[in-house]
């Protein structure tokens, strides 16, 4: 287990920890990561009952990172959720309703508690947190900087929506405020690029491509899914494309013949090419590369 999730992770796909069957299933969807639920998707009479179900899925042999989402700390149940679900099985935590950074830094120190009493050093497990609600996406540079725990941010338009009472329309309007703000701050504390909401209408293809790639033109990295059929989608999205790929190499190596004759800004295919657009095509190229099975299509 390692404490910081490793780059390139596009999809995380969630189940109900209390549905034995479906969170099985999960770790054989072809996400990157699994998320098993013990918020929103559990009642309040099985939370308890839930939490023994998540260990032993996340203690089966499984092909996917395993993250475990607790209840928010607004609500009576998340020190006993990380009491039972925190060990060695576990990847990463991911907390819901991130509102400010005292409350991160709360989490954070219970959650340290926790590890050491499992026997794991503190700071072992990947910490997601995701904001969604007005609140937290006013304060979303504090949280984002609260804690060096903080592996990513994720938005959750389903819950900031109805906060603020928005229309989540196909085009997404009334999440670009959020999606820029949340890219923002993870830059600026210096942390993983965001992931991106879920999409509520499971059947819906091509809206669900339509929202990554929203996303993805603005910064985020990866999605959260609800539905093992949009995974693949994710996984189109957010990998980079063989186009892409050849015109970052293009772009790297013109610029690198460029620079050793001295000169720092050049035109590729027709473009203009400075450090800022050679320094993107350098990240694409590194993503690539940490996706090669998924990129040459091995996996």
């Amino acid at each position: 287990m390692s404490a910081r999730a490793p780059l390139g992770l596009r999809s995380y796909l969630f189940a109900p920890a209390n549905h034995a069957r479906r969170a099985e299933k999960v770790f054989a969807a072809g996400a990157d990561a699994a998320i098993l639920d013990l918020e929103d998707a559990v009642a309040v009479a099985e939370k308890a009952a839930a939490r023994p179900l998540l260990v032993a899925a996340m203690q089966r042999p499984r092909n996917a990172r395993g993250y475990a989402r607790v209840n928010g700390v607004d609500s009576p149940f998340w020190q006993d959720d990380l009491a039972v679900v925190v060990g060695p099985w576990l990847d990463g935590v991911v907390l819901p309703k991130a509102e400010s950074a005292a409350q991160v830094r709360s989490f954070v120190a219970h959650l340290e508690d926790c590890e050491r009493q499992a026997r794991l050093a503190p700071g072992t497990l990947d910490l997601m947190l995701i904001v969604e609600t007005a609140l937290g996406v006013v304060n979303v540079e504090a949280i984002a900087a609260a804690s060096p725990r903080i592996g990513r941010i994720a938005l959750g338009g389903g819950d900031y929506t109805s906060d603020l009472d928005l229309e989540w329309t196909a085009e997404e309007e009334a999440l670009a405020y959020a999606r820029a703000r949340i890219a923002h701050a993870s830059r600026a504390a210096g942390i993983e690029p965001p992931v991106d909401t879920v999409v509520i209408e499971v059947r819906d293809q091509a809206r669900f491509r339509r929202s990554a790639l929203n996303g993805r033109r603005l910064g985020f990295l990866g999605k959260l899914c609800i539905h093992p059929d949009q995974v693949a989608p994710c996984h189109e999205v957010f990998t980079p494309g063989p186009a892409e790929i050849a015109r970052a190499r293009a772009i790297v190596a013109a610029f690198r013949d460029a620079e050793a004759r001295g000169v720092a800004s050049i035109q590729v295919d027709g473009v203009f090419v400075d450090y800022p657009v050679v320094y993107k095509a350098q990240r694409v190229l590194a993503l690539a590369e940490r996706l090669a099975p998924a990129v040459t299509g091995d996996g």
